[in-house]
């Protein structure tokens, strides 16, 4: 027995001691570079919680690297620090509604988390309607309500990079009736106040919403007309687009060349490796619909593929994801995970 509680010991000490020489001799570690064939042997696995239903909000956290958050259609907000081995919910007894729809942390201060609320796949079977935005700022500790109620459904929290009072989030709206709260809104102070800077009309909400992270005042937003009825669902017309914004989410232009006039649901995504090329997944009819890429920072568009299992169950999912390091890799989420 003391045998093996020496071995324990030596196991922990070493690597602290290893860590405390390289410091001392300030020993400079190699850079590895890790290639995507080393991975080919790993499958997915479930890490958890194991609290049923699903999720459709997930974020890590800059510089911790075993730190993530999910908020779950059903279950609120879990947090992890140890790689998924362990989750903790950290909303109950604040949040007033169990769905949420989108969640973000501030890169420049961690302890700022963003929660938007409202299931943003136009299932038939949803959880239930969101109340608006909570913010936490001790790391998930407690979380305040910051108004927007009525925006119903939230797709996408955006926190600017460089200053975490400006905030803005992608509203669909209520799904089943008409309304005003929808679109694009922004806040400057920290959720104190929302402004909505891009509305179309009262059955056209945002499905998406990507931020130029090296320039945060470029972004693109996906709008969607669409509106559910007990017996159907009415995806797509002519007010559903991309839009760009130069300064801020203040003004916006409808970027049309090379896209469908008709579009359904949208997801878009601004590469950080290379902000110049921007990739959308679109709902359209025919071999219209699939994955297109504007290499001009959204001027022009190409359909680059118009494999259709890119946007099965569209209203269900269509989100897309550029790489953060690599302009060529892009992961679409839908009823499978694909990558380019």
């Amino acid at each position: 027995m003391k045998t093996i509680k020496l071995l324990l010991l030596l196991l922990f000490i070493s690597p602290l001691a290893l860590q405390s020489q390289r410091r001392k001799n300030k020993v400079t570690e190699p850079t590895i570079k890790l290639e995507d064939s080393l991975f080919q042997g790993l499958k997915w696995r479930n890490i958890g919680p194991f609290r049923g239903g699903r999720s459709v909000a997930s974020t890590g956290v800059v510089g911790q690297p075993m730190t993530y958050y999910m908020g779950t259609v059903g279950g609120g907000i879990w947090k992890t620090t140890d790689d998924g081995i362990t989750w903790n919910n950290i909303s109950d007894g604040f949040l007033k509604t169990a769905t949420v729809g989108a969640i973000s942390v501030s890169e420049s201060n961690p302890n700022i988390v963003i929660a938007g609320m409202g299931e943003h796949a136009a299932r038939g079977v949803m959880t239930s309607m969101g109340d608006g935005v909570y913010k936490s700022t001790d790391a998930g500790k407690t979380w305040k309500h910051m108004g927007l109620d009525e925006t119903r459904h939230i797709s996408d929290v955006i926190i600017d990079p460089t200053n975490p009072d400006i905030i803005l989030i992608s509203a669909q709206g209520a799904q089943y009736g008409p309304s005003s709260q929808r679109g694009i809104y922004k806040s400057i102070d920290g959720g104190e106040t929302w402004e909505n800077v891009l509305f179309i009309d009262n059955i056209t909400g945002a499905s998406a919403l990507s931020m130029d992270m090296t320039n945060p005042t470029i972004l693109y937003a996906a709008m969607w007309q669409h509106r559910r009825f007990p017996w159907t669902m009415e995806s797509g017309g002519k007010n559903s687009g991309i839009y760009k914004s130069t300064d801020g989410g203040d003004t916006w232009k409808q970027l049309t060349e090379g896209l469908p006039k008709e579009m359904g649901k949208i997801g878009v995504s601004v590469s950080r490796a290379n902000p110049e090329r921007v990739f959308a997944v679109i709902e359209a009819e025919g071999e219209k619909g699939g994955v297109y890429r504007s290499d001009n920072a959204g001027k022009k568009w190409t359909l680059i593929n118009k494999d259709r299992i890119n946007i099965t169950r569209s209203w269900y999912y269509m989100e897309i994801f550029a790489d953060t390091q690599n302009e060529n890799i892009v992961y679409v989420l839908n009823a499978p995970v694909t990558k380019s």
